[in-house]
């Protein structure tokens, strides 16, 4: 069974960052509909103002897919808009256009991918009036061509504000191996450039703002970061993904090989591996060295 919602093209009045794993449409592009199938059969409420979709569902819009056992789309009538009438179906009741679509519901074996993003957990809300994306569930896991994250808790996209957030356990790792780990991570991305009359908006990942990546990560909590000579640890840190440059504050130790070092704050730059130890205010710098070891934490 198959309808198309195309009064979803009102989602595309707001911008949306997380461009590929997002259902919000893209800044500049012309609307384009959301497109649901089911296995096994759709279910329009009309008390509840939704239509299920239930048995490998799948939403498609654009680039974005969207797979569960089950899709709940909520909608509401528009301002001023006559109420759909009792012998509508489904597909009239979105498609008359005095009703839009709010909020999508995945629940169940959730998968959102694109030809270069994934993204799996067990339940995921789309909401498009605060253009926020959360995935919950066991084995949360997203995957970009730059980078593999998962998280315990929550894996949380925030289009309006441009940012990312992964909950519990939470954990990037890049491709050449580096990697940052903490309780929460977020991901500070590039403001999307409007795209010029007439051209076709730039191709963006789910953790790339248009032209640019990502700019900055927050770390909060046991933060553990991984160099390819390195592990550093400490109870907050900063990564700065375009210079490469990562600063850890609290509680910090350095480890390279046999060696330890421990301190207030480090500077760790992620593309060369070299850690540099500083002192707090009134402190000192301690650590093991075993001679001959070799040098990577100064």
């Amino acid at each position: 069974m198959k309808f198309i919602l195309t009064t979803l093209a009102v989602l595309c009045a707001a911008p949306a960052l997380a461009q590929n794993l997002d259902l919000g449409g893209t800044p500049g592009a012309p609307p384009q509909p959301i497109q649901i199938t089911a296995a096994q059969g759709i279910t329009w409420s009309q008390d509840a103002q939704t239509v299920t979709a239930n048995g490998n569902a799948k939403a498609v819009r654009g680039d974005v897919t969207v797979l569960a056992d089950q899709l709940v789309a909520h909608y509401r009538k528009k301002p001023g808009a006559a109420p759909a009438s009792s012998s509508a179906g489904p597909t009239d009741a979105l498609d008359q256009g005095g009703t839009e679509l709010y909020e999508l519901d995945a629940i169940g074996h959730v998968h959102i991918y694109t030809p270069t993003d994934n993204a799996w957990g067990d339940h995921a809300v789309y909401s498009m009036d605060s253009q926020v994306l959360v995935l919950t569930g066991a084995a949360l896991k997203l995957t970009t061509p730059q980078d593999t994250i998962t998280a315990r808790d929550s894996i949380e996209y925030y289009s309006g504000s441009h940012k990312a957030i992964a909950r519990g356990n939470a954990l990037i790792v890049a491709s050449d191996g580096r990697s940052i780990a903490a309780d929460v991570i977020t991901g500070y991305l590039a403001s999307p450039t409007p795209a010029a009359a007439g051209a076709k908006p730039a191709a963006t990942d789910a953790l790339s703002g248009q032209g640019g990546q990502l700019q900055k990560v927050e770390a909060v909590g046991h933060v553990v970061i991984h160099t390819v000579s390195d592990t550093a640890t400490g109870d907050t840190g900063v990564y700065l993904p375009p210079t490469g440059q990562a600063r850890l504050g609290g509680n910090v130790h350095i480890i390279h090989g046999p060696n330890q070092l421990a301190g207030a704050d480090a500077l760790v730059n992620m593309k060369t591996g070299i850690a540099t130890l500083l002192a707090g205010p009134g402190g000192q710098v301690s650590g093991t060295i075993l001679p001959g070891s070799g040098g990577g934490a100064q």
